[in-house]
């Protein structure tokens, strides 16, 4: 079903000997025009593995998840677990972090795969201009994506728009980021251009988002567009009004182009990411999905894409991988549990515990699941997976954290998940569906947003086939509120938009009356309940000019703990919010300058 399984023999072969240990080091040159750029099944194989980078290991696959997965909404925790030993995510990194170089040299590697094929796809002689021009404006939106992403973490950074065919003279120094992000919209406007480009629109690609289409080229024009603007936050400079301004525009006026191609939110929250799990595309006709990572394998048979998303960030159950016989419901699919809710996110969806419940930990009443959000009962973990006896015979129940959760994910299940039934269980058998309020207040609870049991069996511990969304419906929406309010306050569409991404989540009360400042909070508050988990958060904060202070104003909670109601996570939990302005920016890596002679600073506090 995902299109990386048809050509995983070259995106295997692009995945080993064309990711160089330095961006400028020459490419193989065995892979070379005279030798494979004859066909248009070469072409599409090797455009292939310019998409292959996304799921690399050392980017979406795995281990961005350490660089940017940590924000005021998500940290890593886990009781007496030890600080992860590379990526920004405890507040330990340095610039020989192994996750900082991985993710730098990648994105390069993608970048001279992509000047690899632009170089070469002219010369194709089966190939028809129609198609030549997808496969060029694909290559095009790729490279430009890339360069983004080194700009969202890095600011300034060396800039290539040719393959590298020598090993001398390789040093490149830093270029300004503002000549980049030129590079980047043009690129992605030349590719989506009517007459120029030859992206396909979403519909002509049957709403499959593992390629990219028109709408996934808007929707990411959005983001730069709300990125940039928000530059002179992590630069400390006074904010260009009529440079703003035509961001804010610019952003709304691609987002809106989105909402002009049939694409719609799911009915149910959870219909988008039970798809994403089960390796199905917008199952529901909504199309709410634009641009997933494809994902793919299970540690089992030639086909090496596979991924962490859902293990690395998912939803704990037993260990039962090796058990062959084991399968279903007893198997619903191992995580290392990593990643928890910060109490403000649990807080952020109205879900309150009485002041009275942390005095008296006894006080089961004083838990109150008032809120109707929806979105509450996914991304949060509501329950987790028990076993009776604990003999490696399998998943036998759930235990449910609060009184009300087992009756309100019946009710939002809608009978798609595993359910082991009112056996009158409880902690002490571990059979059935039952709740067993903990002994003391905890809002922080494990990211549940990606449950491996829609996976297909057998599961394997450590790789999943489930894909990762870098874009949706509903960012686009939040994206129009946003731009809309900071160009004319929050109008009659910033309000429509941002209205209809809390309806699908249950909350249905007609928004207050708001000022510009107050609808912007709210669009952020909203951004964090609909999209917590999905690595923007780190970037909003940045570009909102909040990261330092929303990070450390989680400092004196996560000191106090369990009488904070912040039960999960090691006891230096707190260390990891006491970040400073340093991480605005990625540390240029320590390998990097060590070879590469023209850049002569690191960024600031690094």
């Amino acid at each position: 079903m995902k299109t990386i399984r048809n050509f995983i023999l070259v995106a295997a072969l692009l995945g080993g000997s064309l990711t160089s240990c330095n961006f400028l080091d020459k490419e193989p040159t065995k892979l070379t025009q005279e030798n494979y750029f004859n066909t248009a099944d070469e072409a599409n194989s090797f455009l292939t593995g310019v998409y292959a980078i996304l799921g690399q290991q050392s980017f979406y696959g795995a281990d961005y998840l350490y660089l940017v997965g940590g924000d005021d909404l998500s940290h890593y925790g886990g009781t007496n677990r030890a600080p992860a030993s590379s990526g920004l995510i405890c507040n330990n990194a340095t610039s020989s972090d192994a996750a900082v170089t991985a993710l730098w040299y990648t994105l390069y590697s993608g970048i001279n795969r992509a000047n690899i094929f632009l170089e070469n796809i002219a010369n194709v002689k089966d190939i028809k201009d129609d198609l030549r021009r997808q496969y060029e404006s694909e290559a095009r939106f790729l490279r430009a994506f890339y360069y983004f992403t080194l700009v969202q973490c890095w600011g300034d950074v060396p800039f290539r728009t040719v393959s590298t065919q020598d090993v001398v003279g390789l040093d490149s120094p830093r270029t300004d980021k503002q000549k980049i992000y030129n590079f980047i919209i043009d690129e992605i406007e030349a590719a989506v251009d009517e007459e120029t480009g030859g992206l396909l629109s979403a519909e002509a690609l049957n709403y499959r988002p593992g390629r990219i289409s028109k709408s996934t080229a808007w929707g990411i024009l959005a983001r730069v567009y709300l990125f940039r603007a928000g530059e002179y936050n992590r630069d400390n400079r006074t904010p260009n009004e009529d440079e703003m301004t035509t961001y804010y525009q610019q952003a709304s006026y691609y987002a809106q182009k989105v909402t002009t191609q049939n694409h719609k939110l799911t009915k149910d929250y959870w219909d988008f990411f039970i798809d994403l799990c089960a390796n199905r595309y917008n199952s529901t006709g909504s199309n709410e999905s634009i641009w997933e990572v494809e994902l793919a394998g299970n540690n089992t048979s030639d086909v090496k894409a596979e991924g962490r998303i859902g293990n690395t960030i998912g939803l704990a159950a037993p260990d039962m991988s090796s058990k062959t016989n084991i399968v279903g419901a007893a198997d619903p699919g191992y995580s290392y549990e990593f990643i928890f809710a910060t109490p403000k996110l649990y807080k952020l969806y109205g879900t309150e515990i009485n002041a009275s419940r942390v005095a008296d930990p006894t006080n089961a009443d004083a838990i109150v699941l008032k809120n109707k959000d929806k979105r509450f009962f996914w991304n949060i973990a509501p329950f987790k997976y028990v076993e009776a006896g604990g003999k490696n015979t399998g998943v036998t129940g759930r235990e449910f954290y609060e009184e009300g959760a087992l009756d309100r994910v019946k009710e939002l299940d809608k009978n798609r998940s595993y359910s082991y039934g009112d056996l009158g269980g409880n902690k002490d058998t571990k059979l059935g569906d039952y709740t067993n309020v903990p002994s003391a207040a905890e809002y922080a609870r494990a990211c549940a947003k990606y449950r491996r049991e829609y996976e297909a069996d057998k599961k394997d511990k450590n790789s999943t086939a489930i894909n990762f969304p870098i874009l949706r419906y509903s960012d686009v929406l939040l994206m129009i509120a946003e731009a809309e309010n900071e160009l004319h306050g929050p109008n009659k569409l910033a309000k429509q938009c941002l209205y209809d991404v809390r309806e699908r989540a249950g909350l249905t009360d007609a928004l207050p009356s708001m000022d510009k400042d107050a609808f912007r909070q709210a669009v952020k508050d909203e951004r964090g309940r609909e999209l917590c988990f999905e690595y923007t958060r780190h970037f909003d904060l940045i570009r909102w000019g909040e990261l330092v202070k929303n990070m450390n104003e989680l400092v004196e909670d996560a000191t106090n703990g369990q009488a904070a109601g912040w039960k999960q996570g090691p006891s230096n939990v707190y260390t990891y919010f006491q970040i400073s302005s340093a991480y605005n920016y990625f540390p240029i890596p320590e390998a990097e300058m060590a070879v590469n002679k023209a850049i002569t600073e690191n960024n600031p506090g690094w």
